[in-house]
C-alpha cells in the first residue's frame, strides 16, 4: 500500500532541517547566499529562510503592482471631452457620411427617421388598420402608460409615486403636434423620458403614435365621428 506524506513547501525546501543541505546544522545561519554557496556574503545576521521567502513573495507582488500604473494612467480623452488636436475642438470625429448602422440598414428613412424634407412628418409612413392600432395599443400599456397613463392624461402609476408628470396628449400643443414629432420623441427621448430607440422598433413606434391619434380623438370626438352603422351603440348605452 502506497503511503502520502502531507507535506508543505517550506517542509520540502527548508534548508534548516538538517539532511537537505549537507552538513548544514539547524543551528547554523541560513541565507540565500550561504544556500547557494556564495562565500563571504552570509553573516549570524541573516534573515531566517522562513523569514525571508514570504518577503521576497511580498517585495514581487509590490513590483507586479506598480507595473500596471503606465496603464492606468496613460493619457486618454474622456466621452464628449474638448481637444485641442482638431480644429474644431472635439475629441470625438464625426461619422463618416452615409453611414448605416450596422444591423439595422436603413433602406425607408421615412420610416426609421419620422423626418421628410427635413421636418417632422407630416403623415404616417403606412396605411393604419385595426391591426396596426390594436398593435400600438399594446405596446403603448407596456412602455407607455407607466407614466403617461392608460388614457394619456399624464397621471400613469409611476407618476403617482413621485415622478415628473409628463404633459397630457390632449392639450393643444400635442394635438396639433405632427406624427414625426412623436416618432422623434421617441426615438431620442425628451426631458425625463429616455430614448426608447433601442427599445422599440420603428414599426411599433408607428402604431403607438396611431393609437396616441385615438386617444386624442376620444376625449373630444363628437357623434358624427362615428360610423353610422354604430350610432345605435350610442343610443343603447352600450360600448
Amino acid at each position: 500500500m502506497t503511503r502520502f506524506t502531507r507535506f508543505s513547501l517550506f517542509q520540502a525546501f527548508d534548508p534548516l532541517k538538517e539532511g537537505n543541505i549537507p552538513g548544514m546544522r539547524q543551528t547554523d545561519c541560513v541565507c540565500p547566499a550561504r544556500f547557494w554557496r556564495i562565500p563571504g556574503m552570509c553573516t549570524r545576521d541573516s534573515l531566517p529562510w522562513r523569514t525571508l521567502i514570504p518577503g521576497c513573495l511580498l517585495l514581487s507582488l509590490l513590483w507586479l503592482t506598480g507595473c500596471a500604473g503606465r496603464m492606468v494612467d496613460q493619457p486618454k480623452i474622456d466621452p464628449l471631452e474638448a481637444s485641442t488636436f482638431f480644429s474644431d475642438g472635439k475629441s470625438a470625429r464625426d461619422l463618416v457620411p452615409n453611414t448605416v448602422a450596422r444591423g439595422e440598414p436603413i433602406t425607408d428613412a421615412f420610416l426609421t427617421t419620422g423626418v421628410v424634407d427635413g421636418a417632422p412628418a407630416q403623415t404616417f409612413p403606412f396605411r393604419i388598420t385595426q391591426g396596426v392600432l390594436l398593435r400600438g395599443q399594446e405596446r403603448y400599456n407596456i412602455y407607455c402608460s407607466p407614466c403617461h397613463g392608460l388614457d394619456g392624461y399624464g397621471d400613469g402609476i409611476v407618476v403617482q409615486r413621485g415622478f415628473t408628470p409628463p404633459p397630457s396628449y390632449h392639450i393643444d400643443r400635442l394635438r396639433n403636434a405632427p406624427p414625426g414629432y412623436f416618432f422623434g420623441v421617441i426615438t431620442n427621448g425628451f426631458g425625463s423620458m429616455y430614448s426608447y430607440g433601442d427599445r422599440v422598433p420603428p414599426a411599433d413606434r408607428w402604431a403607438i403614435i396611431a393609437y396616441i391619434r385615438a386617444l386624442q380623438r376620444s376625449q373630444d370626438g363628437t357623434r358624427a365621428d362615428v360610423p353610422a352603422d354604430a350610432q345605435g351603440a350610442l343610443d343603447g348605452g352600450t360600448q
